[in-house]
């Protein structure tokens, strides 16, 4: 297993809102995070959501542990999350409104559990082939799975930074939580939309295809992000699950 993440402030923003964290022992899970609010909330609202998470998953997850209760385990640590997202913004006037994105993706026995709320990303690749794991929960998303506009469309869109779901800016979230099969060569991406918004699928699927290791994609990929204006911040995690050493090339 070979894992890298960056997370960049960008080339206009003053303060890096986007979060990850990384865990890797007995068990692995991988989280990024895209704060939002005025007045540095944001950055709050990110480091909360992945603290609480990680918090909760260390405390209650055991190997032994059934499918469906891991499920349960990852949905109560989202709405630990959003709880204490939602009281801190409650509780202090700087952080009203604020709230995060939080994509993780959980490893147990060569099978991931993907939990997923905002308009941060999760993307498998599989034999050379890029698939979008997670839905996002937006405004333009909506509007492309309706067919009114296509996903090049999307990534200009006036409105692309409206979210529909996110942690901490409600008392109740629904949160998506699906799992699938990790297998040997398979290539998993977490990445804010700082990300999605400036490098399409296709660019990522061939950064991703031609890499030697996923800190060369990682660089490439903030690099690509910010050659094209770096207007947001941008994370890239990228877990690679290697099974034997590639030839040189």
């Amino acid at each position: 297993m070979k894992v890298a993440a960056i997370s960049d402030v960008g080339k206009v923003r003053e303060i890096n809102e986007d979060n990850y964290y990384i865990y890797e022992n007995d068990i692995k899970f991988y989280i990024v995070a895209d704060g939002m609010g005025g007045h540095k909330s944001g950055e709050v609202a990110s480091a909360i959501g992945i603290n609480a998470i990680k918090d909760h998953l260390l405390k209650y997850l055991k190997d032994e542990n059934e499918e469906q209760s891991i499920k349960g385990i990852i949905y109560q640590a989202f709405h630990q999350a959003n709880k204490e997202i939602y009281n801190k913004s409650l509780e202090d006037k700087d952080c009203e409104g604020m709230g995060t994105t939080i994509t993780m993706a959980l490893l147990i026995d060569n099978k991931l559990y993907i939990g997923h709320v905002g308009d941060s990303r999760g993307y498998i690749l599989r034999n050379g082939v890029l698939e979008q794991l997670t839905q996002d929960h937006s405004l333009v998303a909506e509007l492309v799975r309706s067919g009114s506009i296509t996903e090049r469309e999307a990534m200009r869109h006036p409105q692309k930074n409206i979210i529909t779901r996110s942690l901490g800016t409600d008392k109740n979230v629904k949160v998506d939580i699906f799992s699938l099969d990790f297998k040997k060569e398979d290539i998993l991406i977490l990445c804010t939309d700082g990300l999605t918004n400036s490098v399409d699928k296709y660019e990522l699927q061939s950064i991703l295809n031609n890499m030697d290791e996923p800190i060369d994609a990682c660089n490439e990929l903030i690099s690509l992000a910010n050659k094209r204006g770096g207007y947001d911040n941008v994370t890239a995690l990228i877990v690679e699950n290697k099974s034997k050493s590639k030839e040189s090339r």
